[in-house]
């Protein structure tokens, strides 16, 4: 019931989340693990019959015309690893390190690696024991791979480097032997085929996409409950308007809107009080669509590349041909995870701007930033100030990383990724956006108090009360991050998307 079978090709995004956050056990399956020792049997014979191939035989990058005898083959791969490890800065999360072990030995799985079959086996041991090795945020180019943070990994694998277990950070080889697991010494072709690939980007980019699916969901409930603050017009989600323009996401987020609001005593018609309402409000399916189209477009090259070889050289063991390719370049996930950062910060740009509309008495009709005594309170007069803040930071982190390249390897790399900034940066992204839709959440439940939350639709009540369960209306001026930060927990626990969606049926 909580094991996730690996076999190469049928991991799922939600398998992931599984393993990562959940903490399922992984086990090969019994086809997947033939594969590898066929794999691993055409390696056993180049090295026997020193035949010359690369990264078997020979040396990496810029070394790769250096040949490699078959005594120094296991120093070769060792020497890869610890040469490689040059990470720095903060270590990834718990939950990132055990998806890029999961999506290295997912890999390894399919069969093209040619590693022992226990030498995989070490690496999922290490994952199902809680063995997390401390892997550096920083130092990969995404090119020939995640090099450098996963040279972390194999470290610990080795019994070098450091890993936290139960809760502790410990030199590599001391978690290991608390956990019960032999250190391993790697032979021909092991250290390349567990470093080359791009799995760390991949495991961060599919948690952040992930996130993002509700976040979406979120998106459009604040959108919703700031529409009924400010009177907004229900004639823009018409789905006429949409079947015309047949953007899926945009035709997902109308029908959203109209579904939350439904019963709505607060959102007028066309022509009630006003003809037409600021784009912030009216083209909320088009600016949220674009958002959700983008993320629809990422998760599907996630679900190839979490099923993907990526490393280099593939052995095809059928016909024992060993091919020097360039799967283990990042491009494809890079552009995907600089679109994905993009539209999750244009996701807190236009909901900064709705939450302008509502502390603007001039475009609201109600107290200024939202307070009964202003001058004496300030009310959300700051939180607006922080929501711009992040949303002008996240103008920043969106600027696409994969437009950059910087060649490595004296050259023989000469064109690189950089997708593992790129992902790092989206999931950056997401976590501004999630505080800046916190405040929006805030800000539209104050709002709402002044127009009355009994006229409140069906959704949109549900997640108004959900707010004030853990902030209360604010009728002066008080501590305000205790409340931002709580009601991020609310976003990021899916409190209130799982709470709406209870009662008006799951959002598209």
């Amino acid at each position: 019931m909580h094991t996730i079978f690996i076999d190469g090709n049928h991991l799922t995004i939600e398998d992931v989340v599984k393993v990562a956050r959940n903490h399922f056990q992984v086990k090969i399956t019994e086809e997947a693990a033939e594969r590898v020792k066929k794999s691993r049997a055409v390696v056993d014979e180049f090295i026997e019959k020193e035949k010359v191939v690369y990264g078997i035989t020979t040396g990496f990058g810029k070394f790769s015309d250096v040949v490699i005898t078959k005594e120094e083959t296991r120093d070769l791969q060792r020497n890869l690893i610890i040469s490689h490890a040059c990470g720095v800065g903060n270590p990834f999360s718990e939950e990132i390190v055990r998806a890029i072990m999961l999506l290295r030995a997912n890999a390894l799985s399919k069969g093209f690696s040619g590693v022992r079959l226990s030498t995989l086996q070490t690496l999922i041991e290490m994952l199902n024991k809680g063995v997390h090795p401390v892997i550096p945020e920083k130092g990969s180019l995404g090119a020939s791979g995640d090099l450098a943070p996963l040279s972390h990994m194999v470290l610990v694998m080795l019994g070098e480097g450091e890993a936290f277990y139960k809760g502790k950070r410990l030199p590599g080889r001391t978690a290991m032997e608390e956990a019960g697991i032999e250190p391993i010494h790697l032979t021909s072709k092991e250290g390349l085929a567990l470093i080359n690939g791009t799995q760390v980007m991949t495991a961060v980019g599919a948690l952040t996409a992930y996130d993002a699916v509700k976040l979406v969901k979120l998106a459009d409930i604040g959108a919703a409950l700031t529409l009924e603050a400010l009177t907004g017009i229900t004639d823009a989600f018409d789905s006429r308007v949409h079947e015309v323009r047949p953007h899926c996401g945009q035709i997902n987020c109308a029908q959203n809107l109209l579904k939350l609001t439904e019963e709505s005593r607060l959102t007028t018609r066309q022509g009630q009080i006003r003809v037409q309402d600021a784009y912030t409000l009216r083209c909320i399916p088009q600016i949220h669509g674009a958002s959700r189209d983008a993320l629809d477009y990422v998760i599907n090259k996630i679900n190839i590349e979490i099923n993907a070889a990526t490393d280099n050289p593939l052995i095809f063991a059928e016909d024992q041909t060993v091919i020097s390719g360039g799967n283990f370049h990042g491009q494809p996930m890079a552009l995907a995870f600089d679109f994905l950062g993009i539209a999750l910060a244009e996701l807190a740009n236009v909901s900064e701007r709705r939450i302008e509309r509502l502390v603007n008495p001039q475009l609201s009709g109600l107290p200024a930033f939202l307070t009964e005594k202003g001058g004496l309170h300030s009310g959300f007069m700051i939180a607006q100030y922080a929501a711009a803040a992040l949303v002008s930071e996240n103008k920043v982190l969106a600027h696409p990383a994969s437009v950059d390249s910087i060649p490595s390897s004296a050259n023989q790399e000469d064109h690189v990724s950089m997708g593992t900034i790129a992902a790092r940066k989206a999931r950056e992204i997401l976590l501004n956006t999630t505080n800046v839709l916190a405040i929006e959440l805030m800000a539209a439940a104050q709002a709402i108090d002044f127009r009355g939350a009994e006229g409140l639709g069906k959704g949109t009540r549900v997640a108004y009360d959900k707010i004030r369960e853990q902030v209360a209306t604010l009728h002066e001026d008080r501590i305000m991050y205790v409340d931002i930060n709580k009601c991020a927990d609310l976003i990021s626990g899916h409190a209130i998307v799982n709470a709406v969606e209870g009662a008006v049926g799951e959002l598209l």
